[in-house]
């Protein structure tokens, strides 16, 4: 079992007041905080490495493309993908999944075919399909949920038909706390020629990921999420999906040879990466790799199930909770989404701050979810980690004062 408090003692932020209280920072699902080593990693590159890569020949440009083409094979592994020519370095999830919209998209997609989402997506996932089906006067077509906020393989089977060319799904969504059947989903878009396109946002920092075994077309997911920077984050795509693909981007770097009146790419995965990358991004995330390597992703994964099993029952024993998503912690990812009766997600979230404790709320960028759910917003308490278990029995006991507070509709 994971040791969160010596695990804590890596991540410098954590130790500090909010409203004279100590820090307990439950916002993991919009950003992680970043350890010491990925902190390092960084400032190494600043202080003795700072070049730009690829195209200089003396030693601080070797040295700089050496360390962020090893942070792209650290990638590569830490995925499974088959070669580093399908590790893309974006500047996160919401680039990799327009990139494949537009340069994939515009390229498969004709009137009337169709294109298949979720009700839970973010908005990332959401409105650059609305657009492809907008340019090319296709079907957006969302598919059904189960009970407990899954993606409905069964019925979906009778929904997704010969016209379907692209199936879009989050891998873990950031709202219900569930993780999706990529695979099975995959199988089923695959029986018609489709592509699937996966949205690994709050699955890739929280557990083992094996784009082969999913057999997914296309997976994109944010370095912030997963203790590296802001600003960094990988698209992985099948090579020859990849190769037929168009770039989004132009300018130095992604291209070969450029003529007066036409230019043609380099080869993959430069092709992509148009002008100089955020080069201490991938490095520093590259340096968050080997950090949760270091833990074990399984291990990871084991402890954030531990803490549900704590949780979730406390939270659900509270007399005007309504919890979001699966009720079975079991089925549930650290990811917990919640409404106190009478008190507005926002006013939960600033009593929670004068505690010291961070928690998000409001729409988290998924509103075709809220209106979904019924709700107008939640809010959101999300664990990873460094958190531990005593700071989940005062996540509890701040949320009945809270409701101590409020209970006579005080607003």
């Amino acid at each position: 079992m994971i040791d969160a408090n010596k695990i804590k003692q890596d991540f410098p932020i954590l130790f500090q007041t909010v409203n004279d209280e100590p820090l307990i920072y439950l916002d993991n699902a919009a950003t992680s905080q970043k350890p010491k080593q990925v902190l390092e990693a960084i400032q190494h590159y600043y202080e003795f490495d700072n070049a730009n890569i690829h195209r200089g020949v003396h030693t601080l440009a070797e040295r700089a493309t050496s360390a962020y083409e090893a942070a792209r094979e650290k990638l590569r592994r830490f995925i499974n993908a088959a070669s580093t020519k399908e590790v893309l370095f974006t500047r996160g999830t919401t680039t990799g999944l327009n990139w494949v919209a537009v340069g994939f998209g515009d390229l498969i997609v004709e009137e009337g075919d169709e294109i298949y989402i979720t009700p839970m997506e973010h908005h990332s996932n959401v409105v650059p399909w609305q657009q492809l089906a907008k340019r090319k006067k296709a079907k957006l077509v969302y598919l059904p949920l189960t009970a407990d906020g899954f993606v409905d393989v069964e019925k979906s089977a009778e929904v997704i038909t010969a016209k379907g060319k692209i199936l879009s799904v989050c891998h873990s969504s950031n709202v219900l706390g569930i993780t999706n059947p990529i695979k099975e989903l995959a199988a089923l878009i695959h029986q018609h020629n489709g592509y699937i396109v996966v949205d690994g946002a709050q699955s890739t920092p929280h557990m083992k990921v094996d784009v082969q075994a999913l057999d997914a077309d296309f997976y994109a997911f944010s370095g912030h999420k997963m203790l590296g920077p802001t600003g960094s984050g990988v698209l992985y795509g099948k090579e020859a999906l990849l190769e037929k693909m168009e770039p989004v981007e132009f300018g130095g770097e992604m291209i070969d040879f450029v003529y007066d009146q036409e230019s043609t790419w380099s080869v993959l995965p430069w092709k992509f990466e148009a002008g100089t990358p955020n080069i201490a991004g991938g490095i520093g995330l590259g340096a968050a790799v080997d950090y949760l390597e270091a833990i074990g992703m399984d291990a990871i994964e084991a402890y954030e199930k531990e803490m549900v099993r704590y949780v979730l029952p406390k939270l659900q024993a509270i007399e005007g909770i309504t919890v979001y998503g699966p009720a079975d912690p079991e089925k549930h990812t650290g990811v917990i989404t919640f409404n106190l009766d009478g008190v507005h997600p926002h006013d939960l979230a600033t009593a929670f701050d004068m505690e010291g404790i961070a928690v998000r709320a409001g729409h988290h960028c998924a509103q075709p979810l809220m209106r979904y759910l019924d709700v107008s917003s939640t809010a959101r308490a999300s664990f990873y980690f460094y958190n531990t278990f005593e700071e989940a029995d005062q996540f509890i006991a701040s949320l009945h004062k809270i409701k101590e507070f409020f209970k006579d509709g005080f607003i």
